[in-house]
């Protein structure tokens, strides 16, 4: 079993990524193989509603992380996404990129998910609640911890002062492999997944 983690930050090492490890950690130590994915600082674009993935499988803009990142994902049988805190929301490449790979991408239903916030003082659950957004509208269960799913710090050595964050970011690790192990061991068939039927609400 694998885990992709995705680190929003345009800082490689930064808090971000501070909280991640130390979910990835707690994940190796139950036995779960788990890759840091950064986005990176380079631009990226937002989606242009073109609709050509739907016939290509993938984003038609191939000259940034969009379609490599969604490639992992749906490699992983788990996913976590972290993010700083940008005017009380995600990083906005961050958002550009995830709203192309869940629209061009498939393969996402019923795989477990976690999102993970960063910020120096307030805003995390703002940011939390955007990230649930993208599991929530996919089918994925959502792996939860023991509080808002946060570390808060303006250093890395801020971060790994937080001792409540840290300890968070472990209990998302240890129930995010007892999800993946108990949905291994039942395995049970997927649920039922009706034909969209996408409405609107204009009326004549």
């Amino acid at each position: 079993m694998k885990v992709l983690l995705i680190n929003g930050s345009p800082h490689e090492n930064g808090c971000t990524y501070t909280a991640l490890s130390e979910v990835a950690k707690t994940l190796e130590t139950e036995g779960i193989e788990t890759q840091i994915f950064q986005i990176g600082k380079k631009p990226v674009r937002g989606c242009i509603a073109c609709g050509a993935c739907g016939k290509l499988g993938k984003c038609a803009f191939d000259d940034d992380p969009a379609n490599e990142m969604m490639k992992l994902m749906q490699e992983a049988d788990g996913i976590v996404i972290g993010s700083p805190v940008y005017y009380a929301g995600p990083n906005g490449a961050l958002c550009a990129l995830l709203d192309r790979a869940f629209y061009a991408g498939s393969g996402f239903a019923f795989k477990p998910a976690a999102a993970v916030v960063s910020a120096r003082r307030s805003g995390t659950t703002a940011t939390f609640d955007r990230l649930n957004k993208y599991f929530t509208i996919n089918r994925m269960p959502v792996v939860s911890s023991q509080y808002w799913n946060g570390v808060h710090g303006f250093t890395p050595d801020d971060v790994k002062k937080d001792e409540e964050g840290l300890q968070t970011m472990r209990t998302i690790g240890y129930n995010m492999a007892w999800m993946l192990k108990s949905i291994a061991e039942g395995k049970q068939p997927q649920p039922t997944i009706e034909p969209f039927m996408p409405t609107h609400f204009i009326r004549e």
